[in-house]
């Protein structure tokens, strides 16, 4: 709980809003609440499934997200409405404790939506994320949540097979291309970052 707090402090001074929360039950009853009758886009995320915030926020929200394809759309066409909500919900692969955000993305539809875009977006990022510094949590998102993702998506590299760590492939079907990092909040965006006292997501 401790670490929480420092990266809840480092995040703050950095310009995001910040909250702490015990479980993911927490996290999800407060979006459940303060997301309401609006579009909302997902990111690839684990954490997200996890949570069931599909499930809950579909109930009183336009939700799009390309792990729930409807039938007749494809996945681009899904990736570019969520694009266009006003909402976007997040995980990272990992956070520094003084608060360097990390995603590594295969398509960087979700780190272009981090950027810049949406009028609100939420980073949901449970205490296993946290990392004592930049080349750690580089280290955690390259050879730990990189490979996990890939062998979860079962795509033919070589950190699939085990998920022991980043081969820096040159596959086809390779899932690490793009690597983003917010050193501090971008401005005019408005984000506002969740950290949870639990293990979620990769």
């Amino acid at each position: 709980m401790e670490r929480l707090k420092i990266l809840a402090n480092n995040l703050t001074e950095k310009g995001y809003e910040v909250k702490i929360f015990q479980s993911g039950e927490e996290v999800s009853q407060y979006l459940n609440d303060k997301i309401d009758n609006t579009s909302v886009g997902f990111a690839g995320s684990m954490t997200i499934e996890k949570l069931g915030l599909y499930e809950s926020l579909t109930k009183h929200n336009q939700v799009v997200w390309h792990h729930r394809i409807g039938q007749g759309q494809t996945s681009k066409q899904v990736r570019d409405n969520a694009i266009n909500t006003k909402i976007y919900l997040t995980s990272a692969n990992a956070v520094s404790l003084d608060g360097q955000i990390i995603n590594i993305d295969a398509t960087c539809n979700r780190v272009a939506s981090i950027f810049y875009g949406h009028e609100k977006v939420y980073f949901i990022i449970g205490k296993n994320k946290i990392e004592k510094d930049y080349d750690s949590a580089l280290y955690r998102a390259r050879n730990i949540a990189g490979p996990k993702n890939a062998q979860r998506l079962g795509v033919k590299t070589p950190c699939a097979i085990n998920a022991d760590k980043c081969y820096d492939c040159k596959s086809p079907e390779r899932i690490c291309r793009g690597l983003s990092v917010l050193w501090s909040k971008p401005l005019l965006s408005n984000i506002e970052i969740l950290l949870v006292n639990e293990n979620l997501g990769y």
